[in-house]
């Protein structure tokens, strides 16, 4: 089953996601697993955007 939540409540998506889509500008930055994209992210803008928000 798949299911698509779109939420800027990070604690949240990082609990329940299996995969995460970080989108900019209507462009998918970075995807990965929550501990890719929350422990090591790649792309400057998903760090940006996660350094104010964490």
């Amino acid at each position: 089953m798949t299911c698509v939540i779109v939420t800027h409540e990070m604690g949240f998506a990082r609990k329940v996601s299996d995969r995460v889509l970080f989108i900019d500008g209507g462009v998918i930055a970075e995807s990965g697993t929550p501990e890719e994209i929350f422990d090591h992210p790649k792309n400057p803008r998903t760090q940006e955007f996660l350094a104010q928000v964490l």
